[in-house]
This record gives C-alpha cells, structure tokens and sequence, in this order.
C-alpha cells in the first residue's frame, strides 16, 4: 500500500513511474465533467473507473481484494474512509477473482481505517485487503477515480 496526494507527488519519490504516470493521466484528462464509467488509458493494462458513489456506515462495507490488477483509488470530491489490512486476506464469502479479478469478505483482519480528502490517493496492490467507501460521520456523496492496472506491468 502507498499514499500521498496527486498534489505532493514528489513526497513520494518512490512511487513507480507506471504509477506515476497514471496519477498523471487523472490530473490531465479526468475532470468534474468527465462521464462516468469506464476510461481506456491502455485498453485492459491500464484503464479508469470514474464513479459518484454514496459511502456507508463502516459496518455495511465489505472488504475486497483483488488478484491480476492493483487500484489506485483518488478522490476527486467529497470524503471516504478507508479501512485496510496489513495481513492476508481470509476466506473470501464471494470469489470472483477468475472472471472479475475481485474478492469479497465481510472484514479484514485487524483492520484500520484512514480519511481521503480531495486528491488523496491509495495504491493496493494484488492480495492487500481494503474496505472502500466508509463513510466519515453521516453517509454522504463522494467522486473518485480508480485507476486499474495490470500489476504484471509494475512487479
């Protein structure tokens, strides 16, 4: 897992170029009119997920992981919690890792939780556990790109 802000990126001097280069592209092409749904950066190696989503009292969120392609979710607007595990994922109760490259469990272990801010962002990479869209007080409404990429193209 990294964080920073897509405003500070050179208090991450470690971030990989690939990764980089994604926030990049956000900064430059994503905008408060661009359409949600789905964006080709680099057809299914690196692609953007642009969604307005309502968070969620932290008990609803189920945990996630994936497996072929890690996140970079940023968030555009609003303010989300994000709950996340330093240790393996469990068992999962849904595993579409196969055809979706997505697992659900009900929590992860030991989990703990940050705020996003606007032009926060957070890399999982394949296996880590992470409960997006936490809500931070009162559900509320929240903007966010996530950016998909194969994670063979950075490890």
């Amino acid at each position: 897992m990294i964080t920073g802000n897509i405003h500070q990126l050179e208090l991450v001097p470690y971030l990989p170029a690939k990764l980089r280069e994604a926030i990049e592209y956000v900064k430059a092409n994503i905008t408060a009119d661009t359409p949600l749904g789905k964006h080709d950066v680099d057809g299914n190696n690196v692609f953007v997920l642009v969604s307005n989503d309502s968070t969620e009292a932290f008990e609803q969120r189920r945990a996630e992981y994936h497996a072929k392609y890690l996140d970079i979710q940023i968030v555009l607007n609003g303010v989300e919690g994000m709950t996340f595990s330093n240790l393996p994922a469990g068992t999962p109760d849904t595993d579409w890792l196969a055809d979706k490259d997505i697992a659900f469990l009900s929590a992860g272990e030991q989990e703990k939780t940050f705020v996003m801010q606007p032009g926060d962002f957070v890399v999982f990479f394949p296996g880590e556990v992470h409960k997006p869209l936490c809500a931070v007080g009162e559900p509320a409404r929240v903007r966010k790109a996530v950016v998909k990429i194969d994670a063979s193209l950075v490890l």
